[in-house]
C-alpha cells in the first residue's frame, strides 16, 4: 500500500489527512481516506469526525473524500440559515383555540372572556358540513339473505312481526323490515313511527323518510304492550324452569357419583378383610 499524508486546511490546525492507495487485490488502484487529530486519533468516516468535533465546526458542506469545503453546499446552507432566520422573525400563526390567559403579578392564572359576537366579526361556515349528509335509499336491502345460526350451526328461527307492521318499498320482505326496525331503534333517538306520508307507497324513491324504517305508519296500542309483557313473562318462566332442571340434574349426578365412590370403598375394605 502507498500512503500519503498532509495537512488538512479545511479542518482546525493540526489535523492531517491520509490517503492510502491499494496496490494489489481486486480493489487495486482504489484509495481509502483517513483523518488524524492533533493527538493522533484516527477517523475512518465523516460521522465519526462530526461526533468528535461536535459544535467546534459545521461539517455539513465538508467533503470527506477530498478534504475540502464544497462551495455549492456551503451556499445552500447559508441560504437555508437565512431563510430560517427570516421565518423566525416573522413568527408562526397562533393556531391555539383555547381561551387566552391574563398573566398578572399573582401566582394564579386568571381566565379572560373571549368575545366572538362583535359586529365586525365574520364567521365562515361550510354549507356542506352544516347540512346533514344524505343517506342511501333502501340500504336495508344489503342485509337481505343474511341468517343467524346457533352454536350447533342450526338456523335460528326469526321472530314474527305483528300484523300491523307492513313493509314499504320494492322487494321489502319481513327480514328486511325487521333489520330496518332494529337499526332504527339502535341508531335513532327519535320516536319510531314509520313512513307517515301516504305518497310513499306510490313513489317511495321520492317521498321516503330515511330517518324512519321501511314500514307503513303504525300505532302501538295498550293491547300490544300487554301481549308483549305476557310474552316476556312466559319466556322468563321457561328460562327459570330450565335453569332449575339443570341445577337438579347436577345435584343428582353429584349424589350418584358420591354413592359410587362409597360403594367402591366398601368393596375394597371387604377385600382387605378376606385377605
Amino acid at each position: 500500500m502507498e500512503k500519503k499524508r498532509w495537512d488538512c486546511s479545511a479542518l482546525p490546525k493540526g489535523w492531517k489527512m491520509e490517503e492510502v492507495t491499494r496496490k494489489s487485490g481486486l480493489s487495486a488502484g482504489k484509495s481509502d481516506v483517513y483523518y488524524f487529530s492533533p493527538s493522533g486519533k484516527k477517523f475512518r468516516s465523516k460521522p465519526q469526525l462530526a461526533r468528535y468535533l461536535g459544535n467546534q465546526m459545521d461539517l455539513s458542506s465538508f467533503d470527506f473524500r477530498t478534504g475540502k469545503m464544497l462551495m455549492s453546499k456551503l451556499n445552500k446552507n447559508r441560504q437555508r440559515m437565512r431563510y430560517d432566520n427570516n421565518n423566525q422573525n416573522k413568527g408562526k400563526p397562533d393556531l391555539n383555540t383555547s381561551l387566552p390567559v391574563r398573566q398578572t403579578a399573582s401566582i394564579f392564572k386568571q381566565p379572560v372572556t373571549k368575545v366572538t359576537n362583535h359586529p365586525s366579526n365574520k364567521v365562515k361556515t361550510d354549507p356542506q358540513k352544516a347540512v346533514d349528509q344524505p343517506r342511501q335509499l333502501f340500504w336495508e336491502k344489503k342485509l337481505s339473505g343474511l341468517n343467524a345460526y346457533d352454536i350447533a350451526e342450526e338456523l335460528v328461527k326469526t321472530m314474527e312481526l305483528p300484523k300491523g307492521l307492513q313493509g314499504v318499498g320494492p322487494g321489502c320482505t319481513d327480514k328486511t323490515l325487521l333489520s330496518a326496525i332494529a337499526s332504527a331503534l339502535h341508531t335513532s333517538a327519535a320516536p319510531i313511527t314509520g313512513q307517515l306520508s301516504a305518497a310513499v307507497e306510490k313513489n317511495p324513491g321520492v317521498w321516503l323518510n330515511t330517518t324512519q324504517p321501511l314500514c307503513k305508519a303504525f300505532i302501538v296500542t295498550d293491547e300490544d304492550i300487554r301481549k308483549q309483557e305476557e310474552l316476556v313473562y312466559s319466556v322468563r318462566k321457561r328460562l327459570e324452569e330450565a335453569l332449575m332442571a339443570d341445577m337438579l340434574a347436577h345435584v343428582e349426578e353429584a349424589v350418584a357419583s358420591e354413592g359410587d365412590s362409597v360403594k367402591d370403598e366398601g368393596n375394597c375394605s371387604e377385600d382387605m378383610e378376606s385377605v
